[in-house]
Protein backbone atom coordinates (compact mmCIF):
# COMPACT_ATOMS: atom_id res chain seq x y z
CA UNK A 1 0.00 0.00 0.00
CA UNK A 2 1.61 3.32 -1.13
CA UNK A 3 -0.38 5.28 1.24
CA UNK A 4 -1.66 5.19 5.01
CA UNK A 5 -4.64 3.63 5.84
CA UNK A 6 -6.31 6.06 7.96
CA UNK A 7 -5.48 8.24 4.34
CA UNK A 8 -7.11 6.20 2.25
CA UNK A 9 -10.28 6.35 4.21
CA UNK A 10 -10.45 9.69 4.58
CA UNK A 11 -10.35 10.23 1.13
CA UNK A 12 -13.43 7.42 0.22
CA UNK A 13 -15.18 9.62 2.54
CA UNK A 14 -14.56 13.31 1.09
CA UNK A 15 -15.78 11.50 -2.49
CA UNK A 16 -19.38 11.47 -3.70
CA UNK A 17 -19.30 8.47 -6.13
CA UNK A 18 -22.48 9.90 -7.69
CA UNK A 19 -20.58 13.19 -8.77
CA UNK A 20 -18.31 11.69 -9.82
CA UNK A 21 -19.41 9.34 -11.90
CA UNK A 22 -20.85 12.14 -13.48
CA UNK A 23 -17.84 13.83 -14.40
CA UNK A 24 -16.92 11.06 -17.22
CA UNK A 25 -20.71 9.80 -18.16
CA UNK A 26 -24.64 10.63 -17.54
CA UNK A 27 -26.14 10.22 -14.66
CA UNK A 28 -29.79 10.00 -13.26
CA UNK A 29 -31.84 9.32 -10.41
CA UNK A 30 -34.88 8.60 -9.86
CA UNK A 31 -36.12 8.33 -6.30
CA UNK A 32 -33.60 6.78 -4.52
CA UNK A 33 -31.66 5.00 -7.17
CA UNK A 34 -29.33 6.44 -9.43
CA UNK A 35 -28.27 4.79 -12.77
CA UNK A 36 -25.79 5.74 -15.09
CA UNK A 37 -24.78 4.89 -18.53
CA UNK A 38 -21.96 2.78 -18.37
CA UNK A 39 -18.66 4.06 -19.57
CA UNK A 40 -16.56 0.71 -19.95
CA UNK A 41 -19.24 -0.40 -22.74
CA UNK A 42 -21.53 1.00 -25.29
CA UNK A 43 -24.62 1.47 -24.62
CA UNK A 44 -27.90 4.02 -24.22
CA UNK A 45 -29.81 2.87 -22.03
CA UNK A 46 -28.40 3.57 -17.88
CA UNK A 47 -27.61 0.10 -16.75
CA UNK A 48 -24.70 0.98 -14.16
CA UNK A 49 -25.81 1.10 -10.77
CA UNK A 50 -24.57 2.89 -7.81
CA UNK A 51 -25.47 3.12 -4.60
CA UNK A 52 -24.10 6.44 -2.93
CA UNK A 53 -24.41 5.11 1.41
CA UNK A 54 -22.12 2.04 0.49
CA UNK A 55 -19.51 3.93 -2.43
CA UNK A 56 -20.44 1.00 -4.74
CA UNK A 57 -21.04 0.55 -8.13
CA UNK A 58 -22.13 -2.19 -10.58
CA UNK A 59 -23.39 -2.85 -13.96
CA UNK A 60 -25.73 -5.44 -14.82
CA UNK A 61 -24.86 -5.03 -18.44
CA UNK A 62 -20.90 -5.65 -18.25
CA UNK A 63 -20.19 -7.04 -14.92
CA UNK A 64 -17.54 -4.22 -14.06
CA UNK A 65 -18.49 -3.13 -10.36
CA UNK A 66 -16.45 -1.97 -7.43
CA UNK A 67 -16.00 1.25 -4.37
CA UNK A 68 -14.60 4.70 -5.81
CA UNK A 69 -11.05 3.62 -6.42
CA UNK A 70 -11.87 0.90 -8.76
CA UNK A 71 -14.01 3.46 -10.73
CA UNK A 72 -10.98 5.64 -11.02
CA UNK A 73 -8.84 3.18 -12.11
CA UNK A 74 -11.19 1.50 -14.73
CA UNK A 75 -12.41 4.87 -16.31
CA UNK A 76 -8.78 7.02 -15.65
CA UNK A 77 -6.09 3.90 -16.47
CA UNK A 78 -4.72 4.47 -13.60
CA UNK A 79 -3.33 2.22 -10.96
CA UNK A 80 -4.30 1.78 -7.08
CA UNK A 81 -2.04 4.67 -5.88
CA UNK A 82 -2.54 7.07 -9.03
CA UNK A 83 -6.78 6.71 -8.24
CA UNK A 84 -6.09 7.43 -4.81
CA UNK A 85 -3.60 10.29 -5.23
CA UNK A 86 -6.31 12.14 -8.20
CA UNK A 87 -9.07 11.78 -5.46
CA UNK A 88 -6.87 13.01 -2.45
CA UNK A 89 -5.98 16.22 -4.98
CA UNK A 90 -9.87 16.46 -5.62
CA UNK A 91 -10.59 16.56 -1.98
CA UNK A 92 -7.69 18.65 -0.95
CA UNK A 93 -6.24 15.97 1.45
CA UNK A 94 -2.82 15.77 2.09
CA UNK A 95 -1.66 12.01 1.64
CA UNK A 96 1.29 10.55 3.81
CA UNK A 97 3.61 7.85 1.90
CA UNK A 98 4.60 4.78 3.62
CA UNK A 99 8.35 4.82 3.73
CA UNK A 100 9.16 1.76 1.13
CA UNK A 101 6.54 2.73 -1.27
CA UNK A 102 8.22 6.41 -1.03
CA UNK A 103 10.98 4.59 -3.18
CA UNK A 104 9.09 3.54 -5.97
CA UNK A 105 7.58 5.28 -8.70
CA UNK A 106 5.15 4.35 -11.44
CA UNK A 107 6.15 4.92 -14.72
CA UNK A 108 3.19 6.27 -16.52
CA UNK A 109 3.42 9.53 -13.20
CA UNK A 110 7.17 10.10 -13.84
CA UNK A 111 6.50 10.67 -17.49
CA UNK A 112 3.39 12.84 -16.23
CA UNK A 113 5.89 14.24 -13.99
CA UNK A 114 8.46 15.17 -16.60
CA UNK A 115 5.86 16.92 -19.15
CA UNK A 116 4.63 18.93 -16.15
CA UNK A 117 7.85 20.27 -15.55
CA UNK A 118 7.91 21.27 -19.54
CA UNK A 119 5.03 22.43 -19.54
CA UNK A 120 6.23 24.82 -16.79
CA UNK A 121 9.68 25.84 -18.32
CA UNK A 122 7.73 26.51 -21.44
CA UNK A 123 5.07 28.80 -20.02
CA UNK A 124 7.69 30.57 -17.64
CA UNK A 125 9.94 31.38 -20.83
CA UNK A 126 6.89 32.85 -22.58
CA UNK A 127 6.02 35.28 -19.77
CA UNK A 128 9.68 36.26 -19.29
CA UNK A 129 11.68 34.97 -22.09
CA UNK A 130 14.04 37.57 -24.02
CA UNK A 131 13.42 35.34 -27.02
CA UNK A 132 9.78 35.09 -26.42
CA UNK A 133 8.90 38.56 -27.76
CA UNK A 134 7.65 37.17 -31.04
CA UNK A 135 5.45 34.83 -29.70
CA UNK A 136 3.88 37.17 -27.06
CA UNK A 137 3.12 39.45 -29.98
CA UNK A 138 1.29 36.70 -31.93
CA UNK A 139 -0.67 35.55 -28.72
CA UNK A 140 -1.43 38.88 -28.37
CA UNK A 141 -2.67 39.73 -32.14
CA UNK A 142 -5.41 36.73 -30.85
CA UNK A 143 -6.10 38.67 -28.39
CA UNK A 144 -4.21 36.19 -25.69
CA UNK A 145 -3.57 38.33 -22.77
CA UNK A 146 -1.82 36.87 -19.40
CA UNK A 147 -4.74 35.88 -17.99
CA UNK A 148 -5.53 33.36 -21.02
CA UNK A 149 -1.63 32.15 -20.98
CA UNK A 150 -1.93 31.29 -17.76
CA UNK A 151 -5.10 29.53 -17.76
CA UNK A 152 -4.48 27.53 -20.89
CA UNK A 153 -0.70 26.72 -19.49
CA UNK A 154 0.33 28.34 -23.06
CA UNK A 155 4.18 28.64 -23.57
CA UNK A 156 7.57 29.31 -25.56
CA UNK A 157 10.01 26.42 -26.52
CA UNK A 158 13.24 28.31 -27.53
CA UNK A 159 15.57 28.12 -30.08
CA UNK A 160 18.58 27.10 -28.07
CA UNK A 161 18.13 23.60 -28.92
CA UNK A 162 19.16 22.26 -25.01
CA UNK A 163 17.40 24.81 -23.19
CA UNK A 164 14.93 22.52 -22.15
CA UNK A 165 16.56 19.09 -21.42
CA UNK A 166 19.04 21.10 -19.51
CA UNK A 167 16.29 22.40 -17.44
CA UNK A 168 15.32 18.73 -16.91
CA UNK A 169 18.46 17.58 -16.18
CA UNK A 170 18.78 20.47 -13.45
CA UNK A 171 15.52 18.90 -12.33
CA UNK A 172 16.95 15.27 -11.52
CA UNK A 173 14.64 14.10 -14.93
CA UNK A 174 17.12 11.52 -16.44
CA UNK A 175 17.80 12.21 -20.23
CA UNK A 176 15.99 8.41 -21.27
CA UNK A 177 12.68 9.86 -19.14
CA UNK A 178 12.63 12.90 -21.26
CA UNK A 179 12.96 10.83 -24.76
CA UNK A 180 10.60 8.50 -23.85
CA UNK A 181 7.92 11.66 -22.96
CA UNK A 182 8.54 12.32 -26.30
CA UNK A 183 9.74 15.69 -25.14
CA UNK A 184 13.68 15.36 -26.25
CA UNK A 185 14.97 13.45 -28.85
CA UNK A 186 18.56 11.23 -29.07
CA UNK A 187 20.60 11.52 -31.86
CA UNK A 188 22.48 8.58 -33.51
CA UNK A 189 25.61 10.48 -31.87
CA UNK A 190 24.15 9.74 -28.70
CA UNK A 191 23.30 13.41 -27.89
CA UNK A 192 20.25 14.43 -26.93
CA UNK A 193 18.26 17.58 -27.39
CA UNK A 194 15.13 19.19 -27.79
CA UNK A 195 12.14 18.18 -29.64
CA UNK A 196 10.36 21.77 -29.69
CA UNK A 197 12.20 24.52 -30.59
CA UNK A 198 11.21 27.90 -31.32
CA UNK A 199 7.35 27.26 -31.44
CA UNK A 200 4.34 28.52 -29.18
CA UNK A 201 3.28 25.45 -27.11
CA UNK A 202 0.05 24.34 -26.27
CA UNK A 203 0.20 21.74 -23.72
CA UNK A 204 -2.31 18.64 -23.97
CA UNK A 205 -3.88 16.87 -21.40
CA UNK A 206 -5.64 13.68 -21.08
CA UNK A 207 -9.17 13.39 -19.52
CA UNK A 208 -8.41 13.56 -16.17
CA UNK A 209 -5.84 16.56 -16.58
CA UNK A 210 -2.51 15.07 -16.86
CA UNK A 211 -0.18 16.63 -19.16
CA UNK A 212 0.72 13.98 -21.59
CA UNK A 213 2.29 15.59 -24.75
CA UNK A 214 2.13 19.26 -26.94
CA UNK A 215 0.91 20.51 -29.84
CA UNK A 216 3.37 23.18 -31.22
CA UNK A 217 2.83 25.74 -33.55
CA UNK A 218 5.70 27.80 -35.96
CA UNK A 219 6.41 31.20 -35.73
CA UNK A 220 9.10 32.03 -38.52
CA UNK A 221 11.29 29.74 -40.57
CA UNK A 222 10.79 26.10 -41.89
CA UNK A 223 8.77 22.77 -41.22
CA UNK A 224 5.19 22.20 -40.59
CA UNK A 225 2.81 25.09 -39.23
CA UNK A 226 1.80 22.43 -36.55
CA UNK A 227 3.92 19.41 -34.71
CA UNK A 228 2.61 17.57 -32.27
CA UNK A 229 4.25 14.86 -29.97
CA UNK A 230 5.13 11.68 -30.93
CA UNK A 231 2.99 8.38 -29.63
CA UNK A 232 4.39 7.87 -26.21
CA UNK A 233 3.35 5.28 -23.30
CA UNK A 234 1.34 8.12 -22.42
CA UNK A 235 0.55 10.28 -25.31
CA UNK A 236 -1.94 8.50 -27.83
CA UNK A 237 -3.28 11.08 -30.58
CA UNK A 238 -6.31 8.56 -31.49
CA UNK A 239 -7.12 8.52 -27.98
CA UNK A 240 -7.06 12.00 -27.07
CA UNK A 241 -9.28 15.24 -27.31
CA UNK A 242 -7.26 18.93 -27.00
CA UNK A 243 -9.81 20.57 -24.19
CA UNK A 244 -11.59 17.68 -23.06
CA UNK A 245 -10.59 17.64 -19.43
CA UNK A 246 -11.94 21.60 -19.69
CA UNK A 247 -15.21 20.55 -21.31
CA UNK A 248 -16.21 17.39 -20.19
CA UNK A 249 -18.26 18.63 -16.96
CA UNK A 250 -20.41 21.51 -19.09
CA UNK A 251 -20.69 18.30 -22.08
CA UNK A 252 -22.42 16.70 -19.59
CA UNK A 253 -24.64 19.32 -18.50
CA UNK A 254 -25.64 20.65 -21.86
CA UNK A 255 -26.09 17.70 -23.70
CA UNK A 256 -23.62 18.33 -26.54
CA UNK A 257 -19.89 18.25 -27.52
CA UNK A 258 -18.48 20.63 -30.38
CA UNK A 259 -15.28 19.35 -32.26
CA UNK A 260 -13.26 21.98 -33.87
CA UNK A 261 -10.24 22.03 -36.16
CA UNK A 262 -7.22 23.62 -33.79
CA UNK A 263 -5.95 24.30 -30.49
CA UNK A 264 -6.94 28.27 -31.05
CA UNK A 265 -10.39 27.47 -31.79
CA UNK A 266 -11.09 25.68 -28.72
CA UNK A 267 -9.58 28.52 -26.49
CA UNK A 268 -11.40 31.22 -28.58
CA UNK A 269 -14.56 28.61 -27.90
CA UNK A 270 -14.12 28.98 -24.23
CA UNK A 271 -13.35 32.35 -24.20
CA UNK A 272 -16.67 32.99 -25.54
CA UNK A 273 -18.50 31.18 -23.08
CA UNK A 274 -19.16 27.72 -25.37
CA UNK A 275 -16.87 25.54 -22.86
CA UNK A 276 -18.01 22.53 -25.09
CA UNK A 277 -14.83 22.66 -27.30
CA UNK A 278 -12.59 20.15 -28.21
CA UNK A 279 -10.27 19.19 -31.33
CA UNK A 280 -8.19 16.22 -32.00
CA UNK A 281 -4.68 16.61 -31.83
CA UNK A 282 -3.08 16.51 -35.40
CA UNK A 283 -5.12 13.56 -36.82
CA UNK A 284 -8.44 13.28 -38.49
CA UNK A 285 -11.58 12.60 -36.44
CA UNK A 286 -12.11 8.99 -35.67
CA UNK A 287 -13.92 6.17 -34.53
CA UNK A 288 -11.68 6.40 -31.21
CA UNK A 289 -12.26 9.64 -30.31
CA UNK A 290 -15.99 9.16 -30.74
CA UNK A 291 -15.82 6.61 -28.30
CA UNK A 292 -14.37 9.01 -26.03
CA UNK A 293 -16.83 11.57 -26.63
CA UNK A 294 -20.07 8.69 -26.25
CA UNK A 295 -18.74 9.23 -22.66
CA UNK A 296 -20.28 12.31 -22.07
CA UNK A 297 -22.95 12.83 -24.21
CA UNK A 298 -25.09 11.50 -27.77
CA UNK A 299 -24.78 14.58 -29.80
CA UNK A 300 -21.42 16.20 -31.00
CA UNK A 301 -21.22 18.76 -33.77
CA UNK A 302 -18.45 19.46 -36.18
CA UNK A 303 -17.57 23.08 -36.23
CA UNK A 304 -15.19 24.01 -38.92
CA UNK A 305 -15.23 27.14 -41.20
CA UNK A 306 -17.01 26.66 -44.59
CA UNK A 307 -14.64 26.59 -47.68
CA UNK A 308 -13.78 23.37 -49.20
CA UNK A 309 -11.02 22.43 -46.73
CA UNK A 310 -13.16 23.04 -43.40
CA UNK A 311 -16.17 21.26 -44.98
CA UNK A 312 -13.93 18.53 -46.23
CA UNK A 313 -12.56 17.56 -42.73
CA UNK A 314 -16.38 17.49 -41.52
CA UNK A 315 -17.02 14.16 -43.02
CA UNK A 316 -13.26 12.85 -43.76
CA UNK A 317 -12.99 9.69 -42.19
CA UNK A 318 -16.43 8.59 -42.29
CA UNK A 319 -16.87 7.98 -46.16
CA UNK A 320 -17.64 3.94 -45.39
CA UNK A 321 -19.52 4.42 -42.07
CA UNK A 322 -22.39 6.78 -40.32
CA UNK A 323 -22.34 6.03 -36.34
CA UNK A 324 -25.86 5.70 -36.07
CA UNK A 325 -25.91 5.63 -31.78
CA UNK A 326 -24.41 8.89 -32.12
CA UNK A 327 -26.36 12.79 -33.27
CA UNK A 328 -23.40 13.82 -35.39
CA UNK A 329 -24.06 16.85 -37.04
CA UNK A 330 -22.26 19.64 -38.68
CA UNK A 331 -22.26 23.50 -37.59
CA UNK A 332 -21.87 25.79 -40.48
CA UNK A 333 -19.85 29.40 -39.55
CA UNK A 334 -19.69 32.47 -42.14
CA UNK A 335 -17.66 31.77 -45.56
CA UNK A 336 -13.61 31.98 -45.08
CA UNK A 337 -13.91 32.16 -41.25
CA UNK A 338 -12.77 29.47 -38.42
CA UNK A 339 -14.01 29.92 -34.84
CA UNK A 340 -11.34 31.54 -33.56
CA UNK A 341 -11.80 34.32 -36.50
CA UNK A 342 -15.07 34.64 -35.64
CA UNK A 343 -14.98 34.90 -32.00
CA UNK A 344 -11.91 37.66 -32.17
CA UNK A 345 -14.17 39.29 -34.34
CA UNK A 346 -16.69 39.46 -31.23
CA UNK A 347 -19.80 38.00 -33.43
CA UNK A 348 -20.07 35.28 -30.69
CA UNK A 349 -23.95 35.39 -31.95
CA UNK A 350 -22.62 33.72 -35.11
CA UNK A 351 -20.91 30.44 -32.91
CA UNK A 352 -24.00 30.13 -31.10
CA UNK A 353 -26.36 30.31 -34.40
CA UNK A 354 -24.44 27.60 -35.86
CA UNK A 355 -24.38 25.28 -32.96
CA UNK A 356 -28.36 25.97 -32.70
CA UNK A 357 -28.70 25.31 -36.50
CA UNK A 358 -26.34 22.22 -37.32
CA UNK A 359 -27.49 19.84 -39.51
CA UNK A 360 -26.97 16.00 -39.37
CA UNK A 361 -23.77 14.57 -40.64
CA UNK A 362 -25.33 12.63 -43.64
CA UNK A 363 -27.87 15.84 -44.55
CA UNK A 364 -24.60 17.78 -44.97
CA UNK A 365 -22.61 15.41 -46.97
CA UNK A 366 -25.86 15.30 -49.52
CA UNK A 367 -26.30 18.82 -49.79
CA UNK A 368 -22.84 19.19 -50.33
CA UNK A 369 -22.83 16.30 -53.02
CA UNK A 370 -26.04 17.89 -54.50
CA UNK A 371 -24.67 21.49 -54.65
CA UNK A 372 -22.27 20.14 -57.39
CA UNK A 373 -25.03 19.49 -60.18
CA UNK A 374 -27.41 21.78 -62.45
CA UNK A 375 -30.31 20.75 -60.91
CA UNK A 376 -32.51 21.93 -64.21
CA UNK A 377 -30.58 19.46 -66.02
CA UNK A 378 -32.16 15.90 -66.46
CA UNK A 379 -29.31 14.31 -67.03
CA UNK A 380 -27.75 16.44 -64.04
CA UNK A 381 -30.45 15.33 -61.72
CA UNK A 382 -29.69 11.41 -62.89
CA UNK A 383 -26.14 12.14 -61.95
CA UNK A 384 -27.43 13.60 -58.07
CA UNK A 385 -29.29 11.18 -57.07
CA UNK A 386 -27.04 8.30 -57.75
CA UNK A 387 -24.38 10.69 -55.64
CA UNK A 388 -26.85 11.09 -53.10
CA UNK A 389 -27.26 7.28 -53.12
CA UNK A 390 -24.13 6.42 -52.08
CA UNK A 391 -24.13 8.73 -48.39
CA UNK A 392 -28.17 7.72 -48.20
CA UNK A 393 -27.11 3.94 -48.65
CA UNK A 394 -24.72 3.91 -45.63
CA UNK A 395 -26.86 4.59 -42.97
CA UNK A 396 -27.86 1.43 -40.73
CA UNK A 397 -31.45 2.52 -40.22
CA UNK A 398 -33.93 1.39 -42.57
CA UNK A 399 -36.44 4.41 -41.58
CA UNK A 400 -33.97 7.06 -41.41
CA UNK A 401 -32.68 5.54 -45.37
CA UNK A 402 -35.93 6.17 -46.37
CA UNK A 403 -36.97 9.47 -44.80
CA UNK A 404 -33.67 10.47 -46.47
CA UNK A 405 -34.67 9.34 -49.89
CA UNK A 406 -37.36 11.31 -49.41
CA UNK A 407 -35.21 14.34 -48.27
CA UNK A 408 -33.16 13.77 -51.90
CA UNK A 409 -36.26 12.83 -53.64
CA UNK A 410 -37.45 16.64 -52.88
CA UNK A 411 -34.17 18.19 -53.04
CA UNK A 412 -34.06 17.17 -57.35
CA UNK A 413 -37.86 16.77 -57.82
CA UNK A 414 -37.17 13.10 -59.03
CA UNK A 415 -39.49 10.67 -57.91
CA UNK A 416 -39.30 9.21 -54.49
CA UNK A 417 -39.76 5.30 -56.51
CA UNK A 418 -36.88 6.21 -58.88
CA UNK A 419 -35.46 7.29 -55.58
CA UNK A 420 -35.59 4.42 -53.47
CA UNK A 421 -34.63 2.30 -56.71
CA UNK A 422 -31.13 3.89 -57.07
CA UNK A 423 -30.36 3.75 -53.26
CA UNK A 424 -31.56 0.30 -53.89
CA UNK A 425 -29.32 -0.79 -56.28
CA UNK A 426 -26.68 0.87 -54.50
CA UNK A 427 -27.09 -0.90 -50.81
CA UNK A 428 -25.58 -4.01 -52.73
CA UNK A 429 -22.07 -2.19 -53.01
CA UNK A 430 -22.73 0.08 -49.26
CA UNK A 431 -24.02 -2.60 -47.24
CA UNK A 432 -25.07 -2.36 -43.76
CA UNK A 433 -22.42 -2.49 -41.39
CA UNK A 434 -21.95 -5.61 -39.79
CA UNK A 435 -23.82 -6.32 -36.31
CA UNK A 436 -22.27 -6.63 -33.19
CA UNK A 437 -22.60 -10.64 -32.26
CA UNK A 438 -24.96 -10.89 -29.86
CA UNK A 439 -23.41 -11.90 -26.13
CA UNK A 440 -24.92 -15.37 -25.13
CA UNK A 441 -27.11 -15.58 -22.72
CA UNK A 442 -26.08 -16.90 -19.57
CA UNK A 443 -27.59 -19.86 -18.09
CA UNK A 444 -30.63 -19.08 -15.89
CA UNK A 445 -29.93 -19.86 -12.54
CA UNK A 446 -31.40 -23.72 -11.03
CA UNK A 447 -33.17 -23.43 -7.40
CA UNK A 448 -30.48 -24.33 -5.70
CA UNK A 449 -27.89 -21.76 -6.97
CA UNK A 450 -30.29 -19.15 -6.22
CA UNK A 451 -31.18 -20.08 -2.99
CA UNK A 452 -27.04 -19.96 -2.55
CA UNK A 453 -26.99 -16.75 -3.81
CA UNK A 454 -29.68 -15.64 -1.30
CA UNK A 455 -27.07 -17.13 1.36
CA UNK A 456 -24.17 -15.16 0.16
CA UNK A 457 -26.63 -11.57 0.29
CA UNK A 458 -27.48 -12.41 3.82
CA UNK A 459 -23.53 -12.97 4.96
CA UNK A 460 -22.75 -9.73 2.59
CA UNK A 461 -25.11 -7.78 4.74
CA UNK A 462 -24.02 -10.11 7.84
CA UNK A 463 -27.58 -10.51 8.91
CA UNK A 464 -27.60 -11.71 12.35
CA UNK A 465 -29.68 -14.41 11.89
CA UNK A 466 -27.42 -16.16 9.91
CA UNK A 467 -24.27 -15.35 12.27
CA UNK A 468 -25.80 -18.26 14.25
CA UNK A 469 -26.16 -20.93 11.78
CA UNK A 470 -23.49 -23.40 10.48
CA UNK A 471 -23.71 -22.80 6.89
CA UNK A 472 -19.97 -25.08 5.88
CA UNK A 473 -20.55 -26.84 3.34
CA UNK A 474 -24.09 -25.67 2.22
CA UNK A 475 -22.32 -24.44 -0.95
CA UNK A 476 -22.52 -26.08 -4.39
CA UNK A 477 -21.03 -24.43 -6.75
CA UNK A 478 -17.13 -23.71 -6.54
CA UNK A 479 -17.48 -19.73 -7.43
CA UNK A 480 -20.11 -19.63 -4.48
CA UNK A 481 -17.90 -21.79 -2.22
CA UNK A 482 -14.95 -19.47 -3.21
CA UNK A 483 -17.20 -15.98 -2.57
CA UNK A 484 -18.20 -18.08 1.10
CA UNK A 485 -14.32 -18.16 1.84
CA UNK A 486 -13.91 -14.69 1.19
CA UNK A 487 -16.84 -13.00 3.03
CA UNK A 488 -16.60 -15.21 6.17
CA UNK A 489 -13.03 -13.99 7.91
CA UNK A 490 -14.16 -10.51 7.27
CA UNK A 491 -17.62 -10.94 8.91
CA UNK A 492 -16.55 -12.67 11.61
CA UNK A 493 -13.87 -9.74 13.19
CA UNK A 494 -17.61 -7.96 12.78
CA UNK A 495 -20.39 -7.32 15.11
CA UNK A 496 -23.57 -8.87 13.48
CA UNK A 497 -25.14 -6.84 11.08
CA UNK A 498 -22.18 -4.27 10.64
CA UNK A 499 -21.84 -5.41 7.08
CA UNK A 500 -18.26 -5.27 5.48
CA UNK A 501 -16.57 -2.66 3.32
CA UNK A 502 -16.72 -4.50 0.05
CA UNK A 503 -14.61 -2.04 -1.53
CA UNK A 504 -11.55 -2.71 0.56
CA UNK A 505 -12.77 -6.42 0.78
CA UNK A 506 -12.24 -6.71 -2.90
CA UNK A 507 -10.07 -3.77 -3.98
CA UNK A 508 -9.21 -3.83 -7.52
CA UNK A 509 -10.66 -8.18 -8.15
CA UNK A 510 -12.48 -8.34 -11.45
CA UNK A 511 -12.57 -12.11 -10.85
CA UNK A 512 -15.45 -13.65 -12.35
CA UNK A 513 -16.60 -13.80 -8.08
CA UNK A 514 -15.79 -10.09 -7.25
CA UNK A 515 -18.11 -9.41 -9.94
CA UNK A 516 -20.28 -11.80 -8.82
CA UNK A 517 -20.39 -10.55 -5.52
CA UNK A 518 -20.81 -6.58 -6.78
CA UNK A 519 -24.07 -8.20 -7.95
CA UNK A 520 -25.36 -9.65 -5.10
CA UNK A 521 -24.71 -6.43 -2.78
CA UNK A 522 -27.07 -4.46 -5.42
CA UNK A 523 -29.74 -6.83 -5.09
CA UNK A 524 -32.88 -4.37 -3.55
CA UNK A 525 -35.35 -7.04 -2.95
CA UNK A 526 -36.73 -8.18 0.63
CA UNK A 527 -34.50 -11.01 1.50
CA UNK A 528 -36.36 -14.09 3.35
CA UNK A 529 -35.28 -15.20 6.82
CA UNK A 530 -31.93 -16.32 7.64
CA UNK A 531 -33.00 -19.89 8.79
CA UNK A 532 -35.67 -20.13 5.62
CA UNK A 533 -32.94 -19.99 2.88
CA UNK A 534 -30.76 -21.99 4.65
CA UNK A 535 -33.50 -24.41 4.74
CA UNK A 536 -33.94 -24.16 0.69
CA UNK A 537 -30.30 -24.46 0.37
CA UNK A 538 -30.21 -27.66 2.41
CA UNK A 539 -33.36 -29.02 0.37
CA UNK A 540 -32.05 -27.69 -3.28
CA UNK A 541 -28.58 -29.41 -2.56
CA UNK A 542 -30.07 -32.51 -1.38
CA UNK A 543 -32.65 -33.01 -4.40
CA UNK A 544 -29.71 -32.01 -6.64
CA UNK A 545 -27.49 -34.80 -5.15
CA UNK A 546 -30.33 -37.18 -5.24
CA UNK A 547 -30.88 -36.80 -8.80
CA UNK A 548 -27.28 -37.22 -9.48
CA UNK A 549 -27.23 -40.09 -7.76
CA UNK A 550 -30.72 -41.78 -9.47
CA UNK A 551 -28.97 -41.27 -12.90
CA UNK A 552 -25.82 -42.90 -11.46
CA UNK A 553 -28.01 -45.95 -10.21
CA UNK A 554 -29.50 -46.18 -13.56
CA UNK A 555 -26.53 -46.02 -15.73
CA UNK A 556 -24.58 -48.35 -13.20
CA UNK A 557 -24.08 -51.96 -13.57
CA UNK A 558 -26.23 -53.59 -11.16
CA UNK A 559 -23.16 -55.77 -9.34
CA UNK A 560 -20.86 -52.72 -9.63
CA UNK A 561 -19.12 -51.40 -6.03
CA UNK A 562 -20.31 -48.00 -7.92
CA UNK A 563 -23.66 -49.62 -8.09
CA UNK A 564 -23.83 -50.70 -4.60
CA UNK A 565 -22.93 -47.28 -3.16
CA UNK A 566 -24.64 -44.95 -5.04
CA UNK A 567 -27.75 -46.97 -4.46
CA UNK A 568 -27.10 -47.06 -0.54
CA UNK A 569 -26.86 -43.47 -0.23
CA UNK A 570 -29.67 -42.71 -2.45
CA UNK A 571 -32.01 -45.01 -0.07
CA UNK A 572 -30.10 -42.61 2.96
CA UNK A 573 -31.10 -39.38 1.08
CA UNK A 574 -34.42 -40.48 0.14
CA UNK A 575 -35.59 -41.16 3.81
CA UNK A 576 -34.04 -37.85 4.85
CA UNK A 577 -36.08 -35.68 2.30
CA UNK A 578 -39.23 -37.89 3.37
CA UNK A 579 -38.03 -36.98 7.03
CA UNK A 580 -37.72 -33.06 6.55
CA UNK A 581 -41.33 -33.08 4.67
CA UNK A 582 -43.01 -34.65 7.03
CA UNK A 583 -44.76 -31.81 9.51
Amino acid sequence: MAYRRDDIERVRDATDLVELVGEVTKVRRSGRSVMAVCPFHQEKTPSMSIDPARGLYHCFGCGRGGDLFQFVQESQALDFSDAVELLARRSGITLHRDPDAAKRRDRRQVLVDATDKAVEFYCDRLKSGSDAGSARSYLRSRGYESDVVERFKIGFSPENGDALIGHLKRAKVPEEVAVTAGLAIRARSGRVFDRFRGRVMFPIFDVRGDAVGFGARVLDGDGPKYLNSPETPIYHKSRLLYGLDWAKSDIVRQGAAVVVEGYTDVIALHLAGKPLAVATCGTALGEEHLDLLRRFTERVILMFDSDEAGAGASVRGFERSVPGDLDLRVAELPEGKDPADVVAGGDVAAITKAIDESIPLLQFRIERELSGFDLSEPEARGRAVRAAAEFVGQHPDSVTRHEYAVFVARRTGVDLDVVTEAMGGRRAVYRDPPREPVPERPRPLTGAEKAERELLRLLLANDPGVRDLDVTGLFTRPDHQAAFELIAPAIGALTPGEPPDLGSLLGDDDSEVAIMLRGIAFLDHDAPEAEEVVRKVQAEALDGRIDELERLVESAAAESKDYSSAYAELIALQRERRERQEP
